[in-house]
């Protein structure tokens, strides 16, 4: 085992993430599908729309007949008849003539261009009195313009969007293959925990991180798998271990990982089959006391009991190693993105660690201000105030006010 004090640094740790294979896939229907990852490149199997199309109410009409058409100077079409909406044109247009078409109907032979209705005006004898001229392909969809045959639309690893989802539907994908979601195991230890419905006694603590971690494994793609509260005591860990280790990909499990006497949580993950020790504390602050023990049947890590440093944890380490599993780059703070900002007053760090402070985002008329806010280690509140993080890099004695930053959101 390495000492604790032998830290590694955060890059790393992502660099060892970039190894862990990408999951298994497994087949969803389309209405599941928002959320999950593509298993592989989607691909076209034929033309989108796959006719030309209408993308406006008016004319079909050849646009070379309304060359030169203005208010002043109107052009005379002849009206034929009219498109019918879902079937194709028993109509052509032909010189001198269109045919009434609404926003989708299909472009029929003779025209290449479309009239909106507002550039019209319809005369008593059938005829229309264009005051706008048409150009060649104006208003018109081509038959691929969506999207051709053998095109690759969406690449694997792509979380899929609702406007994902429309396209699967307009390809007429029912069922789409994804990689499944990564079961993560979620265990939290300490005599002082005790399960939220409980009434606490003096010295007790409601078990927050079991909660937490459940909805940051769900946010970043995951599966939770909850599997309660562990006393801190070898055996008990073991089985509880052992067990969560069946159940699951990766095996979170929050206190137990500081420099205390209690700390047993290195040794029962050591004890798995195959075991080897891959990081045992990390130049970050919060979440230094990070363990992650790699074992033949998975990963093992072990977070702050702290409960803002096992959030903070979670996405500077687990959530790479999920964004791996998924079939994405290992990278942190990847689904809510970065903002640029200033910072609104001066952020003192202590040098040899990179640290990571919450900040509150606060827009001006001139771009965004980051407001760092300052508490206790253990206050919950300052995450729920907090709309992301500020990173003070290890070489760095700390952030004047003015600073341009890039803030790391939160969910």
């Amino acid at each position: 085992m390495k000492p604790f004090f032998q830290v590694q640094r955060l890059e790393q740790v992502h660099t060892r993430a970039e190894g862990i294979h990408t999951g298994p896939s497994e087949g969803v229907e389309l209405a599941e599908a928002a959320g999950r990852t593509l298993a592989a490149d989607l691909v076209a199997d034929a033309d989108l729309p796959g006719f030309a199309r209408s993308t406006m109410d008016g004319y079909a009409v050849r646009g070379r007949d309304t060359f030169g058409a203005g208010e002043n100077a109107p052009v005379y079409l002849q009206l034929a008849g009219e498109v019918a909406m879902g079937q194709a044109p028993d109509l052509s247009v032909r010189p001198g003539h269109c045919l009434r078409i609404g926003t989708g109907g299909m472009i029929p032979a003779g025209a290449d261009a479309v009239v909106m209705v507002e550039h019209t005006r319809a005369l008593a004898d059938g005829s229309i009195e264009v005051t706008r001229p048409g150009a060649p392909g104006q208003y018109v969809l081509g038959a691929d313009d969506d999207a051709s045959a053998g095109q690759k639309m969406l690449p694997a690893g792509q979380r899929l969007r609702p406007q994902d989802v429309g396209l699967l539907a307009s390809l007429g994908v029912h069922r789409v293959e994804v990689i499944a979601r990564p079961r993560v195991a979620i265990l939290s230890t300490g005599d002082e925990v005790v399960p939220i419905d409980v009434p606490l006694r003096p010295g007790q603590v409601r078990d927050v991180n079991s909660h937490t971690l459940a909805a940051q494994v769900h946010a970043a793609g995951g599966l939770p798998v909850p599997c309660g509260l562990v006393i801190d005591q070898p055996e008990a860990l073991h089985a509880a271990v052992t067990d969560a280790v069946q159940r699951s990909d990766l095996v979170l499990l929050s206190g137990g990982s500081s420099m205390g006497v209690r700390d047993l949580t290195a040794e029962v993950f050591l004890a798995q089959p195959g075991a080897d020790m891959w990081v045992h504390g990390v130049a970050v602050a919060p979440g230094k006391p990070f363990i992650w023990v790699s074992a033949s049947a998975g990963h093992l890590l072990g977070l702050p009991g702290q409960v803002t440093s096992c959030m903070v944890a979670f996405h500077l380490f687990v959530e790479p190693m999920l964004e791996r599993m998924l079939g994405r780059p290992a990278r942190a703070f990847t689904r809510f993105g970065r903002q640029q900002a200033v910072l609104g007053r001066n952020l003192p760090s202590v040098p040899g660690r990179r640290e990571y402070v919450r900040v509150r985002l606060v827009e001006q008329e001139d771009g965004w201000r980051a407001e760092p806010i300052f508490g206790k280690s253990g206050l919950i509140r300052t995450l729920v105030q907090g709309d992301g993080l500020v990173v003070v890099t290890a070489d760095s004695e700390g952030l004047d006010e003015g600073a341009p930053v890039q803030v790391l959101r939160f969910p």
